[in-house]
């Protein structure tokens, strides 16, 4: 009997305490519901419909038509493309760029913590600020980037007049822009690294591209592919920095129309909320099936301790 009433108490103890801890999560899930789950469900029920009022939440032509509409879409089909080319170029060259920064500070240079602070600066600092310093080192005429390149006899570029040069305008700063998160999380995940490992290889005279490739790399695979999917997924989903450096336009011939801008122009220029919903739903399930193929390569790649 005694046992019972023991084991009757643990019960009620534990319902107390999962109570209590439902309790402290409500507001955090109602918050989730009302401004995650409930807009998510209505995005993927507005993609389907090929009419919607979005003041009456009605919709006509339920079907597939509006997927359709929006992959043969040049515009669209151009934001996708500009989307790709900056997913590939940004998040690799911004990833070396951070670890060489990263391995450098690591390395105990003089006034590392002064550094660590000024690289860190970009990543509080507000983006459409930031977008309109660098439209003005990206001026053809006055600019910084244009003067420097013009000491090597290159001639002024028109960075963010000419259609074909201003993706890769835009490629720069976006690389520039993420560079402050990756070297932080980089630097973290360097010195957490248990330094027996360097002076072993020290004490067997191990190079230094070797320690890099054998200790420091796979050791740092965890924080590389945390990184690699955050970089993805963000480069996917570039707009602010589209808005900020041609002045809320996409470009000159839109020529930097990227996937979230041609959403955004979708649901507030063109009023076609269906079609915005439409490329949201293909935006999630690119960026879903990429997760997943980072997932099933992650489990032969990164070594976790």
């Amino acid at each position: 009997m005694k046992k019972k009433a023991n084991l009757s108490n643990a019960t009620k103890t534990t319902i107390k305490h999962n109570f209590l801890g439902y309790l402290y999560l409500l507001p955090t899930l109602i918050i989730t519901l009302v401004f995650v789950v409930y807009p998510l469900i209505m995005s993927f029920r507005m993609g389907f419909y090929e009419k919607y009022n979005y003041y009456t939440e009605v919709g006509t032509g339920f079907g597939l038509s509006t997927f359709k509409f929006v992959l043969n879409d040049p515009s669209f089909q151009k934001a996708l493309m500009n989307t790709f080319l900056i997913v590939i170029v940004a998040v690799p060259v911004s990833m070396i760029i951070a670890l060489a920064i990263a391995l450098l500070l690591n390395a105990g240079i003089k006034a590392s913590k002064v550094f660590q602070a000024i690289y860190f600066l970009p990543y509080v600092t507000s983006v459409i600020a930031i977008g309109i310093v660098w439209s003005w080192l990206f001026h053809s005429d006055f600019g910084y980037i244009n003067q420097f390149l013009g000491l090597f006899g290159v001639e002024p570029i028109q960075w963010l007049n000419d259609p074909k040069m201003a993706i890769w305008a835009l490629i720069i700063f976006n690389i520039w822009s993420g560079l402050a998160f990756k070297i932080v999380i980089f630097l973290s995940g360097l010195q957490n690294i248990d330094p027996q490992y360097y002076k072993a290889a020290q004490i067997d005279g191990t190079p230094k591209w070797k320690v890099f490739s054998r200790i420091t790399l796979p050791l740092l695979s965890p924080t590389v592919f945390f990184l690699t999917i955050t970089s993805i997924i963000g480069s996917f989903k570039v707009y602010n920095e589209v808005f900020a450096l041609f002045g809320g336009k996409p470009g000159p011939a839109n020529s930097c129309m990227t996937v979230v801008y041609y959403i955004y122009d979708m649901f507030y220029g063109s009023s076609q909320v269906h079609k915005a919903a439409a490329a949201s739903i293909i935006l999630f399930v690119i960026i879903l099936i990429i997760t997943g193929i980072q997932m099933v390569l992650s489990k032969k790649l990164v070594h976790y301790k």
